[in-house]
């Protein structure tokens, strides 16, 4: 099968989907996608013949995830999210912002992954330590693109909407170079220096800072030299697609670049680099861009549970890790609190909905998805990470995206006005 008929399947069911669960279920759109998939899958596996189950599982097999994911979709996605994230109100909230894609990232992969050890071995999974780390990592970063979806149906305060979705823009990048250098070092490739750790971490993550704020003002200029919506929005669409090939190329982040750039052209280049009817083109081309590939990717994560070798073990181990990820989530979102409770008002239940808030998704499956399978993880290990990524994500996306409403509703009381967006104090 060719990518074209690939991308029809995929396409079609999307839009099945999509309309089944807009007349029936009314749920939000990637995640009714996502359970409709998911429900299907499961149903195939069950009670479907020989022949249906096999040819679905080698429809899903012959899909690269983690190659359609952080070299194909992920750009796009993540310039369009940045692209409506206000710069003043993420300055605002620079340090929180800070803390959480950086520290908080870090304390939460040792926590997960010394956890996850003992889970896995109580589970009779032996997992060596070092891998553990790396489902430490993989797992820690929230995910722009379930974070995103989710926020836009809640409608919470501004100031409280930035944190959660400046740190899902921005530990991603944080997040990858954590999971190569665990990778790296897990394998033998790395030493683990101080300097050599510290060297990645400045090429990767400041390069593609750097190459972000270039190719982004390269971007602006051209779009303040000229006026017609459909070269400037073909310059973002190269924008996006160059970028962030000449930042894998260079080794250098990809996703940080494309946050910066998106940010760039969202505030500098709206407000002094583009007309009225330039602005509503661009934003209508990246809206749509994002709920397609939106509905593709969570699509994409229902289906893929034809890949996993299902046991009790993992299974249980999984389940666990879940409590496991959110009381590391919790004590991460506590960091930038108690750092910054002097000089800052935060309201009493924000540890609480920035950890409820902190949701997972296909960028931890995509990272499963690219560990080796050389033999220098066994396989067995290797399903066991894989199930409890899915597991965890399953939960986070279905069981936390639908109740988040509710939570911060809850938590928040009578500040919580969704119709507006805003309200309160500082959170």
């Amino acid at each position: 099968m060719n990518l074209l008929d690939t991308a029809a399947i995929l396409l079609t069911l999307a839009a099945v989907f999509g309309y089944i669960n807009h007349r029936v279920f009314k749920l939000p759109t990637s995640i009714g996608i996502l359970l409709i998939g998911l429900g299907l899958s499961i149903l195939l596996l069950l009670f479907g013949g020989d022949d249906l189950r096999e040819s679905a599982d080698d429809f899903v097999s012959q899909i690269d995830f983690n190659r359609t994911v952080m070299n194909v979709m992920l750009s796009f996605l993540l310039f369009a999210g940045a692209l409506h994230v206000n710069l003043e109100d993420l300055r605002d909230q620079k340090w929180v912002v800070a803390i959480l894609a950086s520290a908080g990232l870090i304390v939460s992969t040792f926590l997960v992954g010394t956890a996850s050890y003992f889970v896995f071995s109580w589970a009779g999974l032996a997992v060596p330590y070092l891998w553990c780390l790396v489902f430490g990592s993989l797992i820690s970063p929230t995910d722009p693109v379930a974070v995103l979806g989710i926020l836009k149906k809640v409608g919470v305060p501004k100031s409280l909407e930035t944190k959660i979705t400046g740190e899902s823009l921005f530990n991603d990048g944080v997040g990858v170079v954590v999971y190569l250098v665990l990778v790296g070092l897990a394998l033998g490739q790395e030493e683990a220096t101080v300097v050599s750790v510290s060297q990645l971490f400045l090429i990767e993550v400041g390069g593609g800072l750097v190459l972000g704020g270039v190719v982004g003002y390269l971007a602006y200029w051209m779009l303040k030299t000229i006026d017609n919506y459909q070269i400037e929005v073909l310059i973002t669409l190269a924008l996006v697609t160059g970028g962030y090939q000449l930042a894998s190329s260079w080794h250098l982040s990809g996703p940080l670049a494309m946050v910066v750039a998106g940010l760039m052209i969202g505030n500098q280049g709206r407000l002094m680099a583009m007309s009225d009817t330039t602005r509503k083109h661009l934003d209508l081309f990246w809206e749509l861009i994002d709920e397609v590939l939106n509905a593709l990717l969570f699509l994409l994560i229902g289906l893929e549970i034809f890949i996993l070798d299902w046991s009790v073990p993992a299974l249980l181990a999984g389940l666990i890790l879940v409590a496991v990820v959110l009381a590391s989530r919790m004590v991460a979102v506590s960091l930038p609190v108690f750092v910054l409770k002097r000089s800052k008002t935060f309201s009493p239940g924000v540890i609480r909905i920035l950890t409820w808030g902190g949701l997972r998704g296909g960028i931890s499956v995509a990272l499963a998805l690219a560990l080796p399978k050389d033999g220098s993880l066994s396989e067995g290990a290797r399903q066991a990470i894989l199930m409890s990524t899915y597991i965890i994500v399953i939960f986070s996306i279905a069981v936390q995206g639908l109740s988040l409403k509710p939570v911060i509703t809850r938590l928040m009381g009578p500040q919580f006005k969704p119709a507006s967006g805003e309200g309160g104090s500082e959170y």
